[in-house]
């Protein structure tokens, strides 16, 4: 996310400041961007449990050895790079465009004695102000979907990768237009928009891992686990239902973004997969 229209950057930074995005991450999610990973018989409302068991998938499928430095890459207030950090015992370089967010991931990793593993920075993932060959592992957790041109992205990704490095990413792909309803693809577009995430519009299922290909990654693998994330996008759109009908009423759904998204998504959720790619340089 460079600091350019081609980027996207601007319309990131406005999504995030949006007052219902800071208030409504704090509030249900202590700060944390990503859906969680349910098991049979685990509790939808568990919403802990549930982010680290995606966590923990996210560290299962890098599979690095202890030590290996890590890009998280759009990292938040830090909380998966500081878990990642302590289960498994990477050293993860955050990096993120919002000011705010590297400030409370520097707080909390000092709070939590991580320093030692974990860094924070103010940077774009457009324009990586990294070496060559300088990760083990780079990892995105439903952030590339906010990238202006996800294809340059990857390219920034590949470059500071090693030979033989691991790329991770649990982002969304989605149904073309064409076999989407008029009222279902409308709705994709206004969330997508509104959202800040126009790669998600694009990103078709097929395309991603299409687009790894085509920047020099090989192992290209993609796992669908909808299904493990869906009951946590049932409740936020139960959560979401009356907040999101009173910004219809009043003719500003975009005050209520975060509840606009799961109820539509929930509603259209048959046209859309939440998939974990990997690939190796």
């Amino acid at each position: 996310m460079g600091k350019d229209n081609k980027d996207n950057v601007d319309e990131v930074i406005h999504y995030y400041h949006k007052t219902e995005s800071r208030i409504g991450y704090d509030l249900f999610l202590a700060g944390t961007k990503h859906f969680g990973f349910y098991e049979q018989g685990d509790s939808p409302w568990n919403w802990s449990q549930a982010l680290r068991k995606m966590e923990d998938k996210l560290g299962a499928t890098l599979g690095l050895r202890k030590g290996s430095s890590v890009l998280d890459a759009g990292c938040g207030n830090g909380d998966v790079a500081a878990y990642t950090a302590s289960k498994y015992g990477l050293r993860v370089s955050g990096i993120d465009v919002l000011d705010f967010n590297i400030e409370e991931a520097r707080r909390r990793s000092i709070q939590k004695g991580l320093d030692d593993l974990l860094n924070f920075r103010e940077m774009s993932y457009a324009a990586l102000e990294f070496p060559d060959n300088f990760f083990d592992g780079v990892y995105t957790m439903e952030t590339l979907v906010h990238a202006g041109d996800a294809k340059a992205v990857l390219g920034e990704f590949i470059r500071v990768l090693k030979p033989g490095g691991k790329i991770v990413l649990f982002e969304y792909s989605k149904d073309p237009d064409s076999l989407m309803s008029t009222r279902a693809s409308k709705a994709y577009r206004e969330v997508n928009y509104i959202s800040a995430m126009s790669s998600f519009q694009r990103f078709e299922h097929g395309v991603l891992e299409q687009m790894l290909k085509e920047v020099g990654f090989h192992s290209v693998q993609v796992e669908d686990i909808t299904e493990n994330m869906l009951p946590m996008v049932r409740c936020f759109a139960l959560l979401g239902k009356v907040p999101y009908a009173i910004g219809r009423v009043i003719g500003r759904p975009d005050k209520v973004i975060n509840a606009m998204s799961a109820v539509e998504f929930w509603r259209y959720r048959k046209h859309f997969k939440y998939n974990v790619y990997s690939a190796v340089k």
